[in-house]
């Protein structure tokens, strides 16, 4: 048969890699005829279903024409079990297009087939999720691990451009139930200092903002979201009560960013957003104080020093005001966790948190997990388990919410486009 009259099968979901594929040319090279004993396998219409890689090999050889030996015609397979063949075919090797594969083909089948799907949780290892990883930078599914090596290395490569987004704030900030119960208010014993992950906002920014488009952040705290948005081409609108963290949020950006600079407002979100009349955003992206699990500030206006009723009044009108700006067929976020009372029962801040957007009219679309290091968490969560029965908390909340018609929202995204960590700090005119 002449080799241009074979056709590789488009549907294939085998990822070729490319030291594989040296190997197996030069295999080839040297001996030609083990496809005497492993076949190309076509159907009636010449595409191939078993050896798409063997094809390519004898193509990049300069071969011309085979043998019909090393041809054979699947003519008594049906067309159940030529789909089956395509993925039982070296099954054990390589990896495979998951998109491809969910097309055509149901989970259930193809695993009592044989073939392994990739573990979602592997704290000893990158996972490897094929072409999702590629497109998407990580798989899209409802747990992010940022323990995986490939989150920790990209982090990292955030954190080293510069963003120093715990300035503005005192070092020891955050405020854990089983401190306050022990120090009461007394700051000066309390440790801890919250951040937001830049490879968290890094993905939000690319799954759910259009290019160029305008994020609106109203509870701003630290540099991250600013800056990540000016490195992925995007405007950024964030308000904080603290000028304190602002003038240093401004003083990184002044040092990192060099064209699109995010734009920063300090006052009460409610009334800052309320003069914002001829703005309309693409984004929301915000990750609101838990309550009075961290004091930002000695303000009255401070939602941190609210009682928790008081608190969610203020925190539903910020919601509102903030969605009333954001464009039709667009999303928010906001990255939120559960916090508990002084007898330690969890208050439902995150029902609450959605409870908000839904008054506003925005629906929830996607909800996701987000799990942190646990950090000293492992040394803790012996005593405080024997002793209360609480588990260790190690994950926040993502919550997606969607405004308008999620088809005409997602079109106006594109692809994602995911920037090599060793050119953050560079810019282009």
């Amino acid at each position: 048969m002449k080799i241009k009259d074979l056709k590789p099968n488009p549907n294939n979901p085998r990822i070729i890699k490319d030291r594989r594929f040296k190997k197996l040319v030069q295999s080839l090279k040297e001996f030609p005829k083990m496809l005497a004993l492993r076949p190309i396998v076509i159907n009636e219409d010449n595409i191939v279903l078993g050896g798409n890689m063997r094809l390519k090999a004898l193509r990049e050889l300069g071969y011309k024409e085979v043998p019909d030996a090393w041809v054979k015609r699947a003519n008594e397979l049906t067309e159940e079990e030529k789909k089956r063949f395509v993925i039982t075919d070296n099954i054990e090797f390589g990896e495979n297009d998951f998109e491809i594969l969910s097309k055509d083909w149901d989970e259930a089948e193809i695993m009592d087939w044989g073939m392994e799907l990739p573990n979602l949780i592997n704290e000893n290892s990158e996972i490897n999720y094929g072409s999702l990883k590629k497109k998407f930078g990580i798989a899209p599914f409802s747990v992010f691990n940022s323990r995986e090596a490939w989150w920790r290395e990209r982090r990292r490569a955030w954190l080293e451009i510069g963003i120093k987004s715990e300035l503005g704030r005192d070092d020891k900030l955050t405020f854990r139930i089983d401190e306050i119960r022990k120090y009461g208010r007394n700051i000066n014993k309390l440790s801890g200092t919250s951040i937001f992950d830049p490879v968290l906002c890094e993905l939000l920014y690319e799954w759910f903002s259009p290019k160029e488009g305008i994020i609106l952040d109203p509870f701003a705290g630290g540099s991250v979201r600013g800056i990540v948005a000016s490195k992925k081409g995007r405007r950024y609108i964030g308000i904080d009560l603290s000028k304190e963290q602002i003038n240093n949020n401004i003083e990184q950006v002044n040092v990192i960013c060099n064209n699109i600079k995010p734009q920063y407002f300090i006052g009460n979100s409610n009334d800052v957003l309320k003069t914002f009349k001829d703005i309309k955003v693409d984004f929301i992206l915000s990750c609101p104080p838990y309550s009075n699990l961290e004091k930002y500030s000695d303000n009255s206006n401070d939602l941190s020093n609210m009682n928790y009723e008081d608190f969610i009044k203020n925190y539903y009108n910020i919601i509102k005001n903030s969605c009333s700006l954001l464009k039709n067929d667009s999303f928010a976020c906001f990255v939120v966790g559960d916090i508990r009372d002084r007898k330690g029962n969890y208050k439902n801040f995150i029902s609450d948190t959605i409870k908000g957007f839904l008054l506003t009219g925005l629906t929830l679309y996607n909800e996701a997990v987000l799990l942190n290091s646990t950090g000293t968490l492992a040394i803790r969560a012996g005593r405080y388990f024997r002793t209360s029965r609480k588990l260790g908390k190690t994950h926040q909340n993502v919550l997606i919410f969607l405004k308008g018609d999620s088809k005409k929202a997602v079109e106006k995204l594109g692809n994602c486009e995911f920037m090599d960590v060793n050119n953050l700090d560079v810019e282009e005119d």
